[in-house]
């Protein structure tokens, strides 16, 4: 399976020093960076949180409504049950695919200044 990503460097990369660590943390750059990054994951995560706990509410606490069929032997519970696995995967490629865009050229410019120590 081919990935986009290239392999490591043989070179030793330099070590940034702790004052370079902190004024990049402290930097416009970085808390732009983490405040991109929690405004797209804190609020996923926490919907999908409430998600899930909608579904372990309505299983133990509405067994008439979660037993409803919809045809055949399919019911309710098994229809949120399928959306559970569903919106597990949608989540990971929507993630996957905005951390690509998004957050990844940010993070590697920020790493490839500290380790080049421009």
């Amino acid at each position: 399976m081919a990935t986009e990503t290239p392999p490591p460097s043989k070179s030793p990369s330099r070590l940034p020093s702790s004052e370079e660590f902190v004024a990049v943390h402290e930097s416009a750059e970085f808390g732009e960076l983490r405040s991109s990054y929690r405004g797209f994951a804190f609020p996923l995560t926490v919907a999908f949180i409430a998600w899930y706990l909608l579904y372990v509410l309505l299983s133990n606490y509405a067994g008439d409504f979660m037993g409803t069929k919809l045809f055949g032997n399919f019911n309710v519970a098994m229809a949120l049950g399928l959306a559970q696995f569903l919106t597990t995967f949608l989540i990971a490629w929507w993630y996957a695919r905005t951390a690509a865009a998004r957050f990844d050229p940010k993070a590697e410019a920020i790493k490839s200044r500290m380790e080049g120590g421009a």
